[in-house]
């Protein structure tokens, strides 16, 4: 007779995945404290330019739309604050309601991409275009400073549109059920990303807008 092969009970078929939370959680904190050093570096190159030309910093701060930064400060302080109660709401096993306030903090993502859209637009359209021949011709100090502007919030901008799309990854992994309230690393670590997003802005916000 032949012989049986011994049955092997479920434990033994399926393959033990093991998850790394704590290694997890490190690796987000190192990458995070990249972009730090990214817009750390960025932050010293202005305090050095905004010190060689206070008062042609001062004339560019008073050319931006103040209501248009703040009302996208309160957009993403807001998103903060859903993508937070998100990981809340997925710990308890509400998952429609994560996916309600994940859905909420994209849409302010979205919020604040178009405000941006239509503050570089009115500068478009008044010859501030980076590189462009009217740019050249302002005072040093003042290109200095849209230089920076658009650089700075512009790299800001990109950021922005990751986390979204992060997010959006996020809530397709809820649905399918690879995230869920005993597995939430995935959506910890992209709210720790958009909470630098959000971070960052804070500092952009009155060091271009509130100048002084």
């Amino acid at each position: 007779m032949a012989e049986h092969a011994p049955e092997m009970s479920p434990e033994m078929a399926a393959p033990v995945m093991h998850k790394d939370y704590h290694a997890s959680k490190m690796g987000m904190w190192l990458f995070l404290f990249t972009e730090i050093l990214l817009f750390g570096g960025l932050f010293l190159l202005y305090a050095s330019y905004r010190a060689k030309f206070p008062q042609a910093f001062h004339e560019g701060g008073k050319t931006l739309d103040v209501f248009i930064g703040g009302l996208n400060t309160v957009v993403l302080i807001t998103s903060s604050l859903t993508v937070a109660l998100s990981i809340t709401a997925l710990r308890r096993g509400a998952l429609v309601f994560c996916q309600s306030l994940l859905a909420f903090t994209v849409a302010c993502a979205g919020a604040f991409m178009v405000n941006k859209t239509i503050e570089w637009s009115a500068k478009f359209h008044h010859g501030l275009i980076p590189g462009s021949e009217h740019m050249a011709q302002l005072p040093h100090g003042q290109s200095v400073f849209y230089g920076l502007y658009f650089a700075m919030t512009g790299l800001h901008g990109i950021h922005v549109i990751i986390g979204a799309s992060v997010l959006v990854w996020v809530m397709l992994l809820i649905k399918k059920g690879k995230v869920t309230g005993e597995d939430y690393v995935v959506l910890e670590n992209a709210g720790l990303y958009w909470h630098i997003v959000d971070l960052v802005w804070i500092y952009l916000f009155p060091l271009f807008y509130l100048i002084s």
